[in-house]
């Protein structure tokens, strides 16, 4: 299969200046990394409606709340342990109980900072921004998708949490699919075995999904890019008929799509594994590859643990 990539920081970008275009209410802020989540570009075609905070992410999660209470759209955008970390207080106090229109971008999430270790590398993001009452969070696959995020993240009254990837990620999405907030999307079909992913781990679940066709087991691949408000009902209907269900996801198992599925799930009966982060934080490495490598965040991981549940 020949794959093509494109950048999520940077479509990010882009749709962020489309948007602007479309209404001048949307302003943007940036906690001193505009050239690294690409909110660059929104500043260099409207400078009035941006303002760089410098390392002071607490104080740009006050003031986007400031200008959204005023009427503002307000993106906020920092790497994602920043972006949910340092401001929580702000995010939970102020954003989300007042439900104000603050959209914030965790940029290099994950394991995709993968040169600056354990202390830039959000591997429990999704899980704490869910916990928050009147958070919408979204998890796109690819930069096609991370475009909808963004447009669907400007049309929701209330806060949102967009997860973006440092690094280049797999197509899998097109400009004109259809992006519905708080629903899964099956990528694959199949039978046998459901691959639930999010992320950059679509890439692994479809990759796995050959690998099992080449065993003889049909694998359904579905793309969570909601993970909050999780589809419940939905999961399990996709996965009705179905011998077995692995989750994927550069995340920490606990409070992540490991944990909404297994909820989604319970009481039905059917055998379930995940490929995750265990209980442990990341470092430093060459690559990201090499840290998926390390943490197990493979293909390989993700086939091995179908077919053990197959008991093939």
């Amino acid at each position: 299969m020949n794959k093509t990539q494109n950048s999520q920081r940077t479509a990010y970008g882009e749709e962020l200046v489309a948007l602007g275009r479309e209404d001048p209410n949307v302003v943007a802020l940036e906690a001193d990394l505009g050239k690294s989540t690409m909110s660059y570009l929104f500043g260099e075609a409207f400078p009035e409606r941006y303002f760089e905070m410098g390392i002071a992410e607490q104080n740009m999660m006050s003031t986007a709340a400031g200008l959204a209470a005023g009427g503002k759209t307000a993106f906020a955008s920092t790497f994602a342990v920043f972006a949910f970390g340092r401001p929580y207080d702000q995010i939970r106090q102020t954003i989300s109980i007042g439900r104000l229109n603050v959209k914030i971008c965790g940029s290099s999430a994950g394991l995709s900072d993968f040169g600056d270790g354990s202390t830039h590398q959000a591997i429990e993001d999704v899980a704490v921004m869910s916990a928050i009452p009147n958070m919408t969070v979204f998890t796109p696959c690819d930069a096609a998708e991370t475009r909808k995020a963004v447009r669907a993240a400007a049309a929701i009254e209330g806060p949102v949490y967009i997860r973006v990837c440092r690094n280049p990620v797999t197509d899998y999405t097109k400009a004109d699919d259809v992006f519905e907030p708080g629903k899964l999307r099956v990528l694959r079909e199949g039978g046998d075995v459901a691959l639930i992913a999010h992320g950059v781990m679509v890439d692994a679940a479809m990759d796995a999904a050959e690998a099992l066709s080449a065993r003889g087991i049909s694998a359904k691949v579905i793309n969570a890019a909601t993970m909050k408000p999780f589809d419940y009902e939905g999961c399990a209907r996709l996965c009705e008929g179905l011998r077995a269900v692995v989750t994927a996801e550069e995340h920490t198992f606990i409070g992540g799509l490991a944990s909404a599925v297994a909820l989604a799930l319970r009481g039905r009966g059917t055998p379930m594994d995940f490929v995750a982060i265990m209980d442990e934080f990341g470092q430093s490495a060459h690559s990201a590859n090499e840290l998926y490598e390390h943490y197990g965040l493979t293909a390989s991981a993700i086939e091995q643990k179908a077919a053990a549940l197959l008991g093939v």
